[in-house]
């Protein structure tokens, strides 16, 4: 048996831009795709705290410490400038695996610099 678990996460960040002229896909630092556990071009839940949205969608390297999160494409219309979102990645494990696994999770503040590690990594 597979799970299905939880193995990525960016916690807290805010959107930098919403850009709705655009092919699709959530644009992210690659630097904090890496801290949260994330590749680029994979499948993420983005979940919109300000107002409840959440979609799927993939995500896509910004510039490197540009500390970007910008909505693409049809996506813009779930989000503004501001909002805060979390994002997350999911992988299959098997049930032993999945048992002990923990998975990597940064939380970022209003500036969208990492002020938490969990899971995975060492603490910040």
């Amino acid at each position: 048996m597979q799970k299905l678990m939880l193995s990525g996460k960016i916690h807290t960040a805010r959107l930098t831009s919403c850009e709705l002229d655009y092919e699709g896909s959530l644009e992210i630092d690659p630097l904090l795709l890496e801290e949260g556990g994330i590749l680029p071009y994979e499948k993420i839940l983005v979940v919109n705290r300000n107002n409840g949205e959440r979609l799927e969608t993939y995500a896509i390297p910004g510039k490197a410490g540009s500390k970007v999160f910008c909505l693409n494409g049809p996506a813009a219309h779930r989000g503004n400038v501001g909002d805060v979102v979390t994002i997350m990645s999911f992988s299959l494990y098997n049930e032993e695996e999945a048992k002990s696994y923990e998975p990597k999770v940064i939380v970022l503040d209003e500036d969208n610099e990492i002020i938490e590690r969990k899971g995975r990594r060492e603490a910040l």
